[in-house]
């Protein structure tokens, strides 16, 4: 396939070095250009290139950026894309260390129906709930006791399919969370959201949680504000609190 990747964090090199890997061709932007990418293209295998030719005639999309520079694409940069091209949004809001309240999502609290309408497209909520740390070490082969699972939600099928099948092609498990609105169930704060849980163990706890978001957002944002307290302090007790 050709996958491009908008963002150049940790997690933008891991799926390019992965992919690249995997036998797929890739390409990666950020902000500043390509000019800013050649290491990054170097120590891959992927192609530098704008953030507009990361979205022309690619199949598979991933933004990867943090949430408050979603405002910041170029508008109408997925005006052009068929319908049948995923995009897929690993996007977290953190109001208290990185992105600043956005007033938008206070409102609604769920992080991807925002990314929707500042995209003016349909996304593919995954890879946002486990860290870089791990998913760079823990992808394991199909049937391995030790593999586990990443959240996916999605409006569309057919793209959900797309992801299920790049979560799988990196060594875990997918597992259907729902609909968009449903993503909340992956957000930080959840008790899914980067605890590094075994397929069995995830269908738990998000049937647990339920289908009402008004009944759990107080609790989901309580715990999202304590999360990043401890880790404004001490972010390696925060990896630990994830395990406890």
């Amino acid at each position: 396939m050709k996958i491009g990747i908008i963002g150049s964090g940790a997690m933008g090199r891991y799926f390019a070095a992965q992919f690249v890997k995997l036998g797929h061709a890739v390409s990666i932007a950020n902000s500043r250009g390509p000019a800013s990418l050649q290491q990054v293209a170097s120590d891959t295998g992927a192609e530098a290139v704008t953030v507009e030719e990361a979205t022309r005639d690619k199949n598979v999309i991933i933004v990867s950026i943090p949430q408050k520079n979603v405002p910041d694409l170029p508008k109408h940069l997925f005006a052009h894309l068929p319908k049948d091209v995923p995009v897929i949004d690993t996007c977290n809001y953190y109001p208290d260390i990185r992105d600043g309240v956005i007033p938008e999502l206070e409102r609604s609290g769920i992080d991807s129906l925002w990314v929707q309408q500042q995209l003016g497209i349909s996304v593919v909520k995954v890879f946002n709930s486990i860290t870089a740390e791990s998913i760079a070490v823990l992808g394991r082969p199909k049937g391995d006791k030790d593999r586990i699972a990443l959240a996916v939600s999605c409006d569309d099928a057919g793209a959900k399919e797309v992801a299920f099948g790049l979560v799988i092609a990196l060594g875990f498990d997918p597992f259907n969370v729902g609909t968009i609105a449903q993503s909340w169930k992956q957000q930080p704060g959840s008790s899914i959201y980067c605890r590094d849980l075994k397929l069995e163990e995830i269908k738990k706890r998000v049937l647990a949680m339920g289908d009402d978001w008004s009944a759990q957002r107080d609790a989901i944002r309580t715990k999202h504000s304590a999360d990043m307290a401890l880790i404004i302090v001490d972010y390696a007790a925060y990896l630990k609190s994830l395990r406890d």
